[in-house]
């Protein structure tokens, strides 16, 4: 069984920063792309960044470009998203989602986080 657990979400101020975190746990044999994602209230779920297997290549939205920052940690089978100048705007709940080859199993599944709430006020 594979979890991925968030954390580091919470109220912070417009300007100011937070660190996400997302531990994926279980009989791991490797995890290729992870990324965040955010919905916020009334809108769908939609794509903040990517971060391929070696973190080569990373991928952000357009609007966040410059203020969020994707990186990980094989190590530790962690992915982290540093959110910098946050905005009122980026109030969401922030996803982590990792693809996963399972020991044992053939092919690679998708797997998401519970969440963790990001509230910026103004």
């Amino acid at each position: 069984q594979v979890q991925l657990v968030e954390s580091g979400g919470g109220l912070v101020q417009a300007g100011g920063s937070l660190r996400l975190s997302c531990a994926a746990t279980g009989s791991i044999f490797s995890i290729n792309v992870m990324g965040w994602y955010r919905q916020a209230p009334g809108k769908q779920r939609e794509l903040v960044a990517t971060i391929t297997s070696g973190g080569s290549s990373k991928n952000y939205a357009d609007s966040l470009k410059g203020r969020f920052t994707i990186s990980r940690d094989n190590a530790k089978n962690t992915v982290y998203l540093q959110m910098n100048s946050l905005k009122p705007e980026d109030t969401a709940v922030y996803y982590c989602n990792a693809e996963i080859a399972i020991v044992g199993l053939r092919g690679t599944y998708k797997y998401w986080g519970q969440g963790t709430q990001v509230t910026v006020s103004s």
